[in-house]
């Protein structure tokens, strides 16, 4: 995702873009992000250009905030969308003082808040799903026995 060229020949600046401590030079999305964006948020022909070129836009605007306060692996975009990011160092490219910068990976898009009350508050949803897959367990090992 380079916006930036120089004026000399054969040279230029990577370009990044700030999100909190994070200086982002690439937007990197999973197969299983394509797949639950296609399937949750935009339509079934979505490319991962178009998702890339989204993304993108939406960090240079500084609409991307992290969801929570101090982790920092749940993203919103626009107070609406929720995506899960990780942030490796790119070993490829440096600014120009020899800083490293971040791939941002985007593993997963949860979905669209405005859709899906339960995204409103995660750590609620994330605990109901947890103690509802186990109480499932436990019903299928009581009906084994």
């Amino acid at each position: 995702m380079k916006d930036k060229t120089m004026n000399r020949w054969n040279t230029y600046d990577p370009y990044y873009i700030q999100l909190a401590d994070k200086k982002i030079v690439d937007i990197v999305i999973t197969r299983h992000a394509h797949a639950r964006y296609c399937a949750r948020i935009g339509s079934e022909t979505s490319t991962l250009e178009e998702i890339c070129a989204l993304l993108w836009e939406k960090l240079k605007n500084g609409q991307i905030a992290s969801y929570y306060r101090n982790e920092e692996d749940v993203y919103v975009v626009d107070d609406d969308m929720l995506f899960v990011a990780q942030f490796p160092l790119d070993e490829s490219e440096t600014d120009l003082l020899g800083n490293p910068l971040h791939k941002m990976i985007v593993v997963t898009f949860l979905g669209l808040m405005s859709q899906t009350m339960e995204l409103r508050d995660l750590r609620t949803y994330y605990s109901w799903l947890r103690h509802s897959r186990r109480m499932t367990l436990v019903k299928n090992s009581r009906k084994r026995k």
